[in-house]
C-alpha cells in the first residue's frame, strides 16, 4: 500500500460523511410510530447501506473504517447531555428497551462487520482464471 494524498482525502471525506450519518441516526433513532421504532430501523438501514456502499465502491477497508469512526464519534458526542442540559437520546422508562442504547451498540457492530468482512474479489479472480485455462495433459 503506497501513500497517496487522494487516499487521505477519501478517508477524510468518508469520516465527514460518516459523522453526518451518525448525527442523523442519533437524532432520528428515538422516533416511534406507535410501538414500532421506525427511526431506529431507518437509522440502522441507512448506516448499514452507507458503510456497505463505501466498502464496495472504494474497495478500501480504511475508507469504511473512517466512515464508521465518524458515525461512532458523533453518536458518542451527541448521546450525552448538552451544555444547556438537553438530552438528544432520552433514557427509556424503567423496564423498557431504549432505542438509544440499541443504536449505540448496533453502530460499532455494523462497522466491525463491514470492515472485517473478507475481500472475496481475489478468490473470484483466481477461480475464474483457473476455469479459463484448460487442464494440461501429462
Amino acid at each position: 500500500m503506497n501513500f497517496s494524498w487522494s487516499r487521505v482525502a477519501t478517508w477524510a471525506i468518508a469520516l465527514v460523511v460518516g459523522a453526518v450519518y451518525g448525527v442523523a441516526g442519533t437524532i432520528a433513532q428515538s422516533y416511534l410510530l406507535g410501538w414500532f421504532p421506525l427511526g431506529l430501523v431507518l437509522a440502522v438501514i441507512g448506516s448499514a447501506a452507507l458503510l456497505l456502499a463505501v466498502r464496495l465502491l472504494s474497495d478500501d477497508r480504511w475508507a469504511a473504517l473512517a466512515t464508521g469512526l465518524g458515525m461512532m464519534a458523533t453518536t458518542l458526542i451527541f448521546s450525552g447531555r448538552g451544555p444547556g442540559g438537553s438530552v438528544i437520546v432520552p433514557q427509556a422508562p424503567g423496564g423498557q428497551v431504549s432505542p438509544g442504547i440499541v443504536w449505540t451498540i448496533v453502530v460499532p457492530l455494523l462497522v466491525a462487520l463491514v470492515v472485517a468482512w473478507p475481500d472475496l474479489t481475489k478468490v473470484r479472480v483466481r477461480t475464474t482464471a483457473s476455469q479459463s485455462t484448460p487442464p494440461r495433459a501429462n
